[in-house]
């Protein structure tokens, strides 16, 4: 048991380090290749973010380990939403000024509906996970078609600066590379050392994919949250947030369920689903302003409703696991 504890210790910090090296090698070669600063935000850093979860569900559903690939997943979105925006934003309160983000609020909140209603029936099926990865293109199209007709966006102006100064070219793809190769052995690494605690002490595989694996996972988007909060980049906090989460629950579903079809036990429909699209729901009307852009944002209340939901959420799953754990 202390081994597994050690390997997913390990595995976490490999995957915090991997991830922004992947990241930082990715992004610096698209600039170099000519991409535009806001289609760099929206696809690479956006969904770039989202490398850890999607080798992790990916590793889980070869393993036919159906509870760490959906755990992950949605417990990554509600981390994202609940603890990494509302703590952000009690710290200092967000503003959406980009119009194409502000966009975005609806179409996650949409995704989020599509993945209640094709796991109603208790799996994901692969066709039904061809579904969502059928969806995640075309948002992804939908997307990238914004990003190259909008010239000036907050976001995008955010990242320029961020970028300034990048990598050289043969930098970036040497730490493209390793950061891709270490994320693989320390996402294998965490999975079996959350599967093999998960077995000891009897709790659930879901569970521990909702909380430790994936608030590991969902690091990369607290750090770059926090850097980028700082320097009052606002739209770099949620430009993260809103591409990971359409990431997680599309795409890195989408791959687990086509490579393994995943069981859904109704606690997952009405739990953890749930929870994740009542956020988003939240999110979506803190958001969106509907006064018009430049009018959403978050304040400390609101981002403290986000936290304590978040709480709330988490209290209820690690207690209703009591029962499971006292007899160890």
């Amino acid at each position: 048991m202390l081994l597994a504890f050690v390997a997913v210790i390990i595995g976490l910090a490999l995957l915090v380090w991997s991830a922004d090296a992947f990241v930082d090698g990715a992004s610096a070669l698209a600039k170099h290749l000519g991409m535009p600063p806001l289609l760099i935000g929206m696809v690479i850093v956006g969904f770039g973010t989202s490398a850890p979860e999607m080798v992790v569900s990916v590793l889980a559903a070869l393993q036919n380990n159906s509870g760490i690939a959906l755990g992950n997943a949605y417990g990554s979105n509600i981390v994202n939403i609940g603890l990494i925006l509302g703590l952000t934003a009690v710290i200092r309160p967000i503003a959406f000024k980009s119009s194409i983000l502000r966009n975005e609020l609806p179409v996650l909140f949409v995704s989020c509906l599509l993945s209640v209603w094709l796991m109603w029936n208790g799996d994901v099926a692969r066709w039904q996970s061809i579904v969502l990865l059928v969806a995640f293109a075309a948002i992804m199209g939908w997307s990238i078609w914004q990003g190259i007709r909008t010239q000036d966006d907050a976001f995008g102006e955010d990242i320029e600066k961020e970028m300034q100064d990048p990598m050289p070219l043969k930098l970036a793809a040497m730490w493209l590379v390793v950061g891709l190769v270490v994320l693989v052995l320390s996402s294998r690494l965490m999975v079996w050392g959350a599967v093999e605690i998960a077995t000891g002490f009897g709790v659930s595989d879901i569970v521990i994919g909702l909380t430790v694996v994936a608030i590991g996972t969902s690091l990369p988007e607290f750090a770059s949250s926090m850097a980028a909060v700082r320097k009052n980049a606002h739209d770099i906090v949620v430009g993260n947030v809103l591409g990971s989460n359409l990431f997680n629950g599309l795409a890195v579903v989408g791959l687990a369920g086509t490579i393994s079809p995943l069981q859904v036990g109704p606690e997952v429909l009405t739990r953890d689903v749930a929870t994740m699209t009542a956020l988003t729901g939240i999110l979506f009307i803190f958001g969106y302003g509907f006064r018009g852009p430049g009018t959403g944002r978050i304040n400390r209340i609101e981002g403290a409703i986000l936290l304590t939901v978040y709480l709330a959420y988490t209290g209820y799953l690690l207690s209703s696991t009591l029962p499971a754990t006292s007899g160890v």
